[in-house]
């Protein structure tokens, strides 16, 4: 299960973090409102942990754009305020759930189990696209009956790609979501990848195409769309 921090305060960020890892959760951190939203774009989260105070969009504004977006990935909001206004305004901009600084780590990891036990219903293991469908359980690329088995590094990629098909994915936020963030990797070491996803679409007829944007990055496109 991979989650998303969105916390400007950087200690508590990484003190997240560190209990998620520790507990076998991936975790991705970012510190303000408008990376938060970037991140939380990408589709590949299965929680976010929302803080509501942030520099560049605050919390509840980019969870409003988030939801108005059709992106129903599960959000706790993070607040330093227990009042009931902030709560409400939480809830209703559609958060499913608030925790109020200071928190323990018991009661975070219970409210992670639990609104992921809840979530089940909506996040499904396959993603479609075209004629195309990738199973996130087995890691198979699908095409009308067709089945190849993706390496780990090619089944992240084109989990992104596929999780915001239109939505050009650049270079740079490949290798830190499949590679990470700390890892040396070269824009080139992504471009193998995707060429390898090229030979299996047309290995399987996918009316489906990665598409270069010049000097941007990588996006899907079907036949027909």
């Amino acid at each position: 299960m991979r989650l998303l921090i969105i916390e400007d305060e950087v200690s508590l960020a990484e003190a997240l973090s560190e209990i998620l890892k520790q507990n076998s959760y991936l975790a991705d951190t970012v510190y303000n409102g408008l990376d938060g939203l970037d991140y939380a774009r990408s589709g590949i989260y299965d929680m976010i942990l929302l803080d509501i105070m942030l520099p560049g969009m605050d919390g509840i504004t980019l969870l409003k754009t988030l939801r108005r977006e059709q992106i129903s990935t599960p959000v706790i909001l993070l607040t330093a305020k227990s009042e009931l206004q902030n709560i409400v305004d939480g809830l209703d901009a559609g958060s499913d759930d608030y925790l109020a600084k200071p928190f323990s780590s018991a009661e975070l990891l219970a409210r992670i189990r639990a609104l992921s036990r809840r979530g089940k219903s909506y996040m499904g293991d396959i993603i479609s696209y075209g004629n195309i469908s990738l199973n996130k359980g087995t890691m198979e690329l699908n095409c009308e009956n067709q089945v190849i088995k993706l390496g780990v590094k090619e089944f992240r990629i084109m989990e992104i790609l596929l999780s915001s098909p239109r939505q050009i994915i650049s270079k740079d936020m490949l290798i830190e979501k499949v590679w990470g963030i700390d890892k040396d990797v070269e824009h080139n070491n992504v471009e193998v990848y995707i060429s390898f996803l090229r030979q299996k679409f047309h290995s399987l007829n996918a009316n489906v195409q990665i598409k270069t944007s010049r000097g941007a990055g990588y996006y899907l496109e079907a036949e027909h769309d």
